[in-house]
């Protein structure tokens, strides 16, 4: 994966990016883990793209009856600007949501539509170590901080599952980066955390189901004190929520500072 550019400081910049519609044609498709698909696109929209922040999102729009939208977020995996492609990985979960359904049935020659994505916000630079948290919905983002910190600081990304074989995933690696599988759930999450000394010379992001998170936000900015600028929890979906505006506080009980 090219690697990504870091802020010139702690403080994470934002790179702001033409809006485009981009009309692309499924290229591959790969079945990466028993729950993660990668779908290949590819097109003369892909000429112009930019993504280089670990987080960015382009809004797909997927197939729909007339008169209706069906858009989702998704974290590009990867671009690869040099052959014109782009990656988009899928976590499969039945038929029941309209991203699933269509990636479980995607087909070279198949098209796609996206957008964005509008900005990017870059890696911070300057802390000795980076620890990440990610259900399976937010792999693609976990791999796309790794790639962009690995250079300059110590990375240690912790991996919520229930597939033993989630680490079959293509994950960067680099001489200080350590990948750990673990459980599903706050409990999980809250136990390899606390196994590390979190300190102001950490940054952390976790990303995934939200409620799950809530707990997690708590201790680490809560319990354990630390700054805002140095914590980043985002709730990538929630169950019963058809779509989840993940921009929305993630714990209206006890916003933002």
């Amino acid at each position: 994966m090219t690697a990504l550019p870091l802020s010139t400081s702690r403080t994470r910049e934002v790179v702001r990016h033409d809006l485009k519609l981009r009309s692309l044609t499924v290229t591959a498709v790969q079945r990466l883990t028993e729950h993660l698909t990668r779908v290949t696109l590819a097109g003369d929209d892909l000429a112009d793209f930019s993504s280089v922040g670990p987080e960015d999102h382009v809004k797909i729009l997927f197939p729909a009856p007339p008169g209706e939208r069906i858009a989702r977020d998704y974290t590009p995996a990867v671009h690869r600007a040099d052959t014109g492609e782009l990656d988009l990985d899928f976590v499969l979960h039945g038929d029941s949501g309209p991203a699933s359904a269509w990636a479980s049935g995607a087909q070279v020659g198949d098209t796609l539509n996206i957008g964005g994505p509008r900005g990017s916000r870059l890696a911070p630079n300057g802390y000795r170590r980076i620890v990440l948290l990610a259900d399976e919905s937010a792999v693609p983002a976990l791999s796309r901080w790794i790639v962009a910190t690995r250079d300059v600081s110590e990375v240690i990304a912790f991996v919520q599952s229930d597939d033993p074989a989630i680490l079959d995933y293509p994950f960067p690696n680099g001489d200080r980066v350590a990948v750990t599988a673990i459980g599903v759930g706050s409990e999980a999450a809250l136990v390899a955390l606390g196994g590390l000394h979190l300190d102001e010379d950490t940054y952390i992001w976790a990303a995934g189901e939200a409620t799950a998170l809530i707990p997690v936000r708590r201790h680490l900015r809560r319990e354990l004190g630390l700054a805002a600028s140095q914590v980043k929890v985002d709730g990538y979906w929630k169950f019963g929520t058809a779509e989840l505006d993940h921009h929305a506080p993630l714990d209206p009980d006890d916003p933002e500072d």
